[in-house]
């Protein structure tokens, strides 16, 4: 699965996203700092599964319709910093979607998200890193999640990783630094973190006109665990059953499919 982030600074960089769409193909693409009330419903083959509303700077995620489908999409609202008490730049800062891969006939979570600015405590934005990773889980329990996005944070690190470990989650950096803008704040502050998945490799993209480069995430699925693999069976007997006219005797109940 390949995973574009972008933070189009204000929707400056937006008429970038075609061109992305067209040279990196991606099956997900999340979106931070953009004008929802002007983004297009497609790209290229991708179709937006939704954004938020309340927002000055908007986030949004498209999703390709023929792998996935969409099952549901939810904006989140974090703990808020004196920035966005004062200046209301963002009422939600997270937004996520429970997709079913078709292709590899699994269920999963990706999200788009966008930390307070460096203005607040890298505390700050602990505590609504976890609250995110947390809504995802009520979003989809138990499912394999994406979190990607503009994670303001540029120090520190491997404390911040040491901590999203502990909540069940893995940091994963790109091969060279997403933030330009700011001499002394230059770095990655385009992040992955995920769960149930492989980061088989974040790469930076080429800059264009934001201050952040995009982030390419290529993950696979780890392995199933006993569980999902007999749910994934008894998908195949009802589709299988409902292909031939046969029941459904054989599939467990307890499952919900």
């Amino acid at each position: 699965m390949r995973v574009i982030s972008y933070n189009l600074r204000k929707n400056r960089a937006s008429g970038e996203l075609s061109a992305l769409d067209e040279q990196y193909e991606p099956d997900v693409l999340c979106l931070q700092e953009c004008d929802t009330l002007e983004l297009p419903g497609e790209i290229g083959l991708l179709h937006l599964a939704d954004s938020t509303l309340t927002n000055r700077l908007g986030l949004a995620v498209y999703y390709r319709k023929d792998r996935f489908e969409a099952v549901k999409t939810q904006s989140f609202a974090l703990k808020k910093s004196l920035h966005d008490l004062l200046l209301a730049p963002a009422h939600e800062r997270l937004i996520g979607t429970r997709l079913i891969d078709r292709v590899a006939d699994r269920e999963l979570v990706v999200a788009s998200f966008h930390a307070a600015p460096l203005t607040a405590r890298n505390s700050l934005r602990r505590n609504q890193i976890r609250s995110a990773h947390e809504e995802l889980n009520l979003l989809g329990p138990g499912l394999p999640t994406l979190m990607v996005g503009d994670y303001n944070y540029p120090v520190f690190k491997r404390n911040l990783g040491d901590k999203i470990n502990e909540s069940g989650y893995d940091l994963t950096l790109s091969d060279s630094r997403t933030y330009t803008r700011y001499k002394f704040f230059r770095g990655h502050f385009d992040l992955a973190t995920s769960t149930g998945l492989t980061i088989d490799n974040v790469e930076t993209l080429p800059q264009g006109t934001s201050d952040h480069m995009p982030i390419l995430v290529t993950s696979t699925y780890t392995d199933e665990s006993a569980h999902e693999t007999v749910r994934q069976s008894a998908r195949q007997a009802l589709r299988e059953a409902d292909a031939s006219g046969k029941t459904t005797a054989g599939v467990p109940e307890e499952f919900d499919i």
